[in-house]
């Protein structure tokens, strides 16, 4: 009975051990195999890095301003019996806006202007006989006084007049009304903002380590989301005379067309401020880099030959690269990059350090450095 039991158990470890031979073989096999298998190659677009030359820029951010802008108000107290435009017209310079009751001044004004009349014909008769010796040199400059005195009435008469028949100052875009038919002005009561808009200024700030860069008649290009997808074009008319003390930036002013009257005093703007030089850069398109927290990186293609076949392929190195400005589809590499050295350009994300790839560029997109999309 016990010569049973130890055969069985032999038996039974003899073919365990068996098993795990051939599990063994198996996954060995299994292994060999996953060494020697290769990925197929990832069908990738390239760019070379060129070196170009970019237009040196300042940036900033502005804020427009209206060549000539007010707020039109009342000088005197007085009703109104007349508004003589509408609202978001445009008025040129001279046109009646609003008229005050003026009833009681030109009352004035045609009995001072019959004094005026009474006292220059007096005047006439006593210069007539003042050149007899008739009247004395006196009663002459009596005369004469009261006849100035007499007209300057009805001057101070018509300008309260003129002051109570307001008039647009300039040519302009109005505001929306602010008095009523009727109503009783103040003395500075608003009535109608009047803004010219065409063209319109850019106020913006540079610091004062840029002074030396700026000067009248450089090209300033504008971009506001007012007008998405437009560059507006400018110069630089006013550098103000003097810095900042507390920021220690200077005041620059710029003057742009505005025909269409989009821009609008008091719009937030982004400003680029063209210099003459121009700079050396080294680029590649914006896509190529593979963003990321702790440095940014790129893939270069190389060559090489297998180690048996001794068959060439491509495969790509992960290059860490340090990048400057970006310039519509392309940035600019300020190191970690050599000229003529090629990138995979789109797809970077799908890449690993030392993956094979194939190259196809037949469906690579062109890279531009004023893209102009047709949705914008």
């Amino acid at each position: 009975m016990a010569k049973r039991i130890i055969f069985t158990i032999v038996g039974l470890i003899v073919l365990i051990g068996l098993l795990g031979g051939i599990k063994g073989l198996q996954i060995g096999r299994m292994a060999a195999q996953g060494d020697q298998f290769a990925p197929p190659p990832e069908t990738v677009t390239t760019a070379v890095a060129q070196a170009a030359s970019w237009e040196s820029a300042l940036s900033s951010v502005g804020s427009l301003e209206a060549v000539q802008g007010v707020t039109v108000t009342a000088e005197l107290v007085g009703k109104v019996v007349e508004i003589a435009f509408n609202p978001g017209t445009t008025v040129r310079a001279g046109d009646l806006l609003v008229k005050q009751d003026t009833s009681s001044e030109e009352a004035q004004l045609r009995a001072t202007q019959a004094t005026v009349a009474l006292a220059k014909l007096n005047l006439e008769r006593l210069t007539k006989l003042l050149a007899d010796n008739t009247i004395s040199q006196s009663q002459y400059d009596n005369a004469e006084a009261q006849f100035k005195q007499a007209v300057a009435q009805a001057d101070g008469i018509r300008a309260v007049i003129a002051k109570k028949t307001i008039r647009a100052p300039f040519a302009g875009r109005l505001g929306i009304r602010l008095v009523n038919l009727g109503e009783v002005l103040k003395e500075g009561q608003a009535i109608v903002s009047l803004q010219a808009l065409d063209p319109i200024y850019v106020n913006f700030l540079l610091p004062q380590q840029q002074l030396a860069q700026v000067q009248r008649g450089l090209i300033v290009r504008v971009t506001t989301d007012a007008a998405p997808g437009q560059v507006i074009e400018g110069k630089v008319t006013a550098i103000n005379p003097e810095v900042d003390a507390a920021t220690r930036n200077i005041r620059i002013q710029a003057t742009i067309a505005n025909p269409e009257e989009r821009l609008r005093p008091g719009m937030f703007v982004n400003v680029a401020l063209v210099l003459p030089a121009r700079e050396k850069v080294l680029a590649i398109p914006a896509t190529a880099v593979l963003y990321a927290p702790y440095s940014d990186s790129v893939f270069v293609v190389e060559e090489k030959k297998h180690e048996k076949t001794g068959q060439s392929f491509k495969v790509v190195r992960q290059q860490f690269a340090r990048m400057g400005e970006k310039r519509g589809d392309f940035v600019s590499v300020v190191s970690g990059l050599k000229e003529g050295e090629v990138v995979v350009s789109t797809g970077v994300f799908k890449l690993r350090n030392g993956q094979a790839v194939t190259v196809d560029n037949t469906l690579a997109p062109e890279f531009k450095l004023t893209p102009k999309p047709e949705d914008a």
